[in-house]
């Protein structure tokens, strides 16, 4: 077995030139989402990394899905009550990351999580499939329990519950939408020699960089 150290491997697939960057970079992101949606290669194109500090100044990390965006941001939906969500209440400042690592892609995000209204909160709940709308109703999100099978068991409660009508949105679970005040482009490179344009907003306007790899 190689060390861990032996592991690399060459980036092959392309590179990102100065033409092909838009001055808006939210018309490229978009291009690089459908492309990643259209790949065989990714099962989950809309996963991105969620970055939230606590109030000690501790990073925390955690995978959710992308379930909009246009040039207001980025949306996401979650507990309220989760870690995450605590975090944000204190410092809304917080990282995306795509890791399209198949595409030999990264698309890195910064910027600032703003709740979104209840209207906007329901009109995506009524879109899950009714098991994910009763999950929600189910986890404490980041609280301790003892073990899967109170889980189980809530589930089992709940699913018997809203058994007939709609269920109702939980007032513990909303959204969120992150405006971008940068964002990122890597492409992989022969050579280690990867392309990186940022885009920082400057004003009402973005200005793009190529930054070093």
């Amino acid at each position: 077995m190689s060390k861990l150290s032996d592991i690399r491997r060459e980036y092959t697939l392309g590179g990102l030139h100065q033409e092909d960057v838009p001055s808006n970079p939210m018309v490229l992101f978009t291009r690089w989402m459908e492309e990643a949606r259209d790949s065989e290669l990714l099962s989950d194109p809309t996963a991105m990394v969620v970055a939230t500090v606590d109030e000690t100044g501790q990073p925390f990390q955690r995978i959710v899905l992308l379930k909009r965006f246009d040039d207001g941001g980025f949306v996401f939906f979650t507990n309220l009550e989760s870690r995450k969500s605590q975090h944000i209440a204190s410092n809304a400042k917080v990282s995306l990351l795509f890791p399209w690592h198949s595409l030999e892609r990264q698309v890195a995000i910064t910027g600032e999580a703003t709740a979104l209204s209840t209207a906007e909160v329901m009109k995506y709940f009524i879109t899950r499939p009714k098991e994910s709308q009763i999950a929600a109703w189910v986890s404490k999100q980041s609280s301790k329990i003892s073990a899967r099978q109170a889980l189980e068991t809530k589930y089992a409660e709940m699913k018997a519950k809203f058994s007939n009508g709609e269920v109702p949105l939980p007032k513990f679970w909303g959204g969120y939408i992150v405006k971008p005040e940068s964002i990122e482009f890597w492409q992989g490179g022969e050579r280690r020699l990867h392309d990186r344009f940022l885009y920082s907003l400057e004003g009402s306007h973005w200005q793009s960089n190529r930054l070093a790899p």
